[in-house]
């Protein structure tokens, strides 16, 4: 095993790391995508294609893989310089755009895995998963939800987030917050938290991005770069409608 991955041993074998090195990672979003990034490329996955058009703002600070120094810089180019100050043999990828419906093929081809940290400001998140299924692309969806986190896997022949959403309403992040909120309650595990941070967001009287930790962030990344190992090795792992959450509140 490479000697920058030698604490890895016993968690992983050295053939595994040799697998996960070679595995291509698709990060489409630098929000949450800049801190699970980090996470990934210290694991041992080495081919990152990160993809952002957005700019390093001060409100990022409090919870994405950013510096007062990156403010206002390009988050894609940001997040290289950061990667490549870790491991300077990485092979980095950016694509400094917003992904559409003219560019999701050609950024989408050639990767395993996706992590969908697109905002659900349009169809976009949604157009890009069913690209991504066609390619035969597994793809995360992570959700900060501050004290903890939130992640389910599309599996390329699984079901979409798409029946999730209400009819005469279009799919967003709240949408799959609360359904995993139902689902806890259902089996038994209930986190009254998540419900009032939720109605709470509602209620603001400004249509603004929802509250986010860097707790959340740093769960994510953690929650992530597992199931990326699980994927990209041939594991077994939890896939839609199942999903992984995990909390330092108790329920």
């Amino acid at each position: 095993m490479e000697t920058r991955y030698t604490r890895n041993r016993i968690y992983l074998t050295e053939e595994e790391q040799k697998v996960i090195k070679e595995c291509p990672i698709l990060l489409a979003g630098c929000g949450i995508g800049s801190v699970i990034a980090e996470c990934a490329l210290r694991m041992g996955f080495e081919k990152l294609t990160i993809v952002d058009g957005d700019l390093v703002e001060e409100s990022n600070l409090n919870r994405q893989n950013y510096t007062e120094h990156d403010v206002f810089i390009k988050k894609a180019e940001a997040i290289k310089r950061r990667l490549l100050s870790i491991n300077q043999d990485a092979q980095i990828e950016v694509h400094d755009c917003y992904i559409e419906q003219a560019n999701i093929f050609e950024i989408i081809r050639g990767h395993e895995i996706a992590i969908n940290a697109l905002d659900f400001s349009s169809d976009i998140p949604l157009v890009f998963d069913r690209m991504c299924q066609q390619e035969n692309v597994h793809i995360l969806h992570p959700y900060n939800l501050g004290w903890g986190g939130l992640v389910t896997v599309i599996a390329p022949n699984g079901i979409s987030l798409s029946t999730l959403q209400k009819p005469g309403d279009e799919f967003n992040e709240l949408n799959f917050v609360e359904y995993a909120s139902g689902y806890l309650k259902f089996w038994g595990n209930p986190h009254p938290w998540i419900d009032e941070i939720v109605q709470t967001y509602k209620e603001e009287p400004f249509q603004i991005p929802p509250p986010q930790l860097s707790i959340g962030s740093w769960s994510l990344a953690s929650i992530c770069t597992h199931i990326l190992y699980l994927v990209c090795t041939g594991k077994e792992f939890k896939r839609f409608p199942d999903f992984y959450f995990s909390s330092i509140m108790e329920s």
